[in-house]
Formats: C-alpha cells, sequence, structure tokens
C-alpha cells in the first residue's frame, strides 16, 4: 500500500509541476474556455482513478471513493464564493487569483492529510469520538440550512494579523510576488495576505468536509484521494463558474442536507449500516435536486443578503 501513497504523490506534484512550470509559467487571466478544459481534465481523471480502484480493490472501494468524491466537490463548489469574497476584499487582479489558488491548494493538500490521518486514528482509537463527528455533521447542516448568507471577515483573520505584526506588508502588488525587498528592508505583498486568507478558510472547510467524507470510508488512501481530486480541480472550477455562482442560490440547501445525512449516517452506523451505494445516490440526488432548484425558481433580487448585494 506504501507504495501506491509514492506513486499518487509523485504523480499529483508532477501534474502541478507541469500545470504552473508549463501551462500556466507567464501569469495570465484564465479564460472561460481554458478553465472549463482543465475542469474537464481534472474531472476524468478524477474518473480514470475510480476506475483504478474498482480494477485493483473492487466494487466497494470504488463506490466509497466517488461518494467521497462527490461530497468533497460538492462542498468545494459552495466554497468558492467565499474565495470571491476573499479576491474582491484585497482587490486581487484577475491574472494574478490563478497562482494564489495553485499555492493555497498545494497548502491544502499538506493540512488536509494532517487531519485525514488525525481522524482515521481518532475513529479507529476512539470509536464514540464517530458520534461527535455525527453530531458536529448535523449540527452544522442545520445552522448551514438557517444561515444563507456568507461573510468573510479577512482584517479579522488571525494568521494576517500575525503577518502584519512580524513583517510590514505593501499596499500594492508587486505582480505575483509574495516578498519584496525595497531599501534593503523585506516586505510581504497583499499576495501573500491573500495565501494565508485562503489556507486558513480553506481549514475551517475541512472541519466540515473531512467528517463527511470519513463517514463514508475510513480507508485514509480513499478519504486522501478523493480529497485531493476534489480540491485540485476546485481551482478551475473557480475560474469556470465564478460569474455563474449566484444560480446556485438554492444549492446550500442541498449542502446542508447532505452534511446533516452523513453525520445520522454516523450516528446509526453501530445500528444500521447505510449501503455506500445509497450513501452514492442520496448525495447525487440532492445535489442535483438544489442546482435544478436554482435554475427553476431563481433568485430574485430583494432575496440577495445584503452583504452580497454590497459585493
Amino acid at each position: 500500500m506504501i507504495w501506491w501513497w509514492v506513486i499518487f504523490t509523485v504523480f499529483i506534484l508532477a501534474m502541478l509541476a507541469l500545470d504552473l512550470g508549463v501551462f500556466n509559467r507567464k501569469t495570465h487571466v484564465i479564460t472561460m474556455k481554458e478553465a472549463m478544459l482543465w475542469t474537464a481534465f481534472w474531472v476524468s481523471l478524477a474518473l480514470a482513478f475510480g476506475a483504478g480502484v474498482y480494477f485493483f480493490y473492487g466494487h466497494g472501494k470504488a463506490m466509497e471513493f466517488f461518494a467521497g468524491y462527490l461530497i468533497e466537490y460538492s462542498l468545494s463548489i459552495d466554497n468558492l464564493f467565499v474565495f470571491m469574497l476573499i479576491f474582491r476584499f484585497f482587490n486581487v487582479p484577475q491574472a494574478y487569483e490563478h497562482k494564489a489558488l495553485f499555492w493555497g491548494i498545494l497548502m491544502a493538500l499538506v493540512t488536509r492529510a494532517v487531519f485525514i490521518f488525525a481522524g482515521v486514528a481518532l475513529i479507529t482509537t476512539f470509536h464514540w469520538v464517530m458520534y461527535i463527528f455525527g453530531a458536529f455533521l448535523v449540527f452544522t447542516g442545520v445552522k448551514m440550512a438557517l444561515n444563507k448568507q456568507t461573510e468573510v471577515h479577512p482584517e479579522k483573520n488571525v494568521a494576517i494579523r500575525l503577518l502584519r505584526f512580524f513583517i510590514p506588508v505593501t499596499r500594492r502588488f508587486a505582480g505575483a510576488k509574495f516578498f519584496v525587498v525595497r531599501r534593503g528592508v523585506r516586505y510581504a505583498t497583499p499576495m501573500l495576505a491573500v495565501l494565508l486568507a485562503l489556507e486558513t478558510t480553506d481549514i475551517l472547510f475541512a472541519i466540515d468536509s473531512i467528517p463527511a467524507v470519513l463517514a463514508i470510508s475510513k480507508d485514509p488512501f480513499i478519504v486522501y484521494t478523493s480529497n485531493v481530486f476534489a480540491i485540485l480541480g476546485l481551482r478551475s472550477l473557480f475560474f469556470a463558474i465564478s460569474g455563474l455562482m449566484k444560480l446556485f442560490h438554492l444549492l446550500h440547501y442541498g449542502l446542508a442536507a447532505i452534511l446533516t445525512f452523513v453525520g445520522v449516517k454516523m450516528l446509526i452506523e453501530d445500528f444500521y449500516h447505510v449501503p455506500v451505494g445509497v450513501s452514492l445516490l442520496v448525495i447525487a440526488s440532492l445535489l442535483a435536486v438544489a442546482i435544478v432548484s436554482s435554475v427553476i425558481w431563481p433568485e430574485k433580487a430583494g432575496d440577495v443578503p445584503p452583504a452580497a448585494a454590497k459585493e
């Protein structure tokens, strides 16, 4: 199994190096066509990997992978709106958004691995932790359903405050650089503050998404790979649908239902095991209903939350 981890890690790092070092070596604004092609590429790669899991590990593990991937990917769609708010808060030029997301996702690969191994270890060692995760997911789902408005306050972010405490930060971007030296003094640029905002926000997202995927599978390799493919596809998806996010105004209800479902699944695991195939069907159905409902019943101007309207 260790060789699969090594092969997978080397492959992902090679793809990221190819992305940044070849296809996106020059800073530029990502077009809709380019974003759609990259989104299709990462989704196809995830499907191919899932087929590989089926071939080597069987139907059960493949279903776990696809269910975990769908959960993580659907939650990521809702998080794109938060990324948009962060970019707007810092007035990030469009040409620099790709690099910010690239390094943010690279850091997320490390933090997600830590969260996943810690979560699996806790559930394996202390079985009752599963009930805490389940209750937390139900609570989060209910809270998400009742609170539609998304608020982002980067100025209150602890990591950004610490950055400004330890090193001066310039007011203007210096290209896509994270640091600049002026008159012998090293400064951080707003680009570094954006990266910290994205990473700390992703950690908050992981607190919800990792337990949700652990409700489907306890296999660290399946949980991690499904997470990796989802967050790698997140960057291209951002550029593909950032202008269409308002169309999915009912999506958060579907995500709330998904979190509640997997939370209940965790709570009743010792009494009734919900088959992975059923879980995958329920998750896909809830997501589809939320998206289709958003298109059928579009959001009215008067329904836009005040914070979103200001944006």
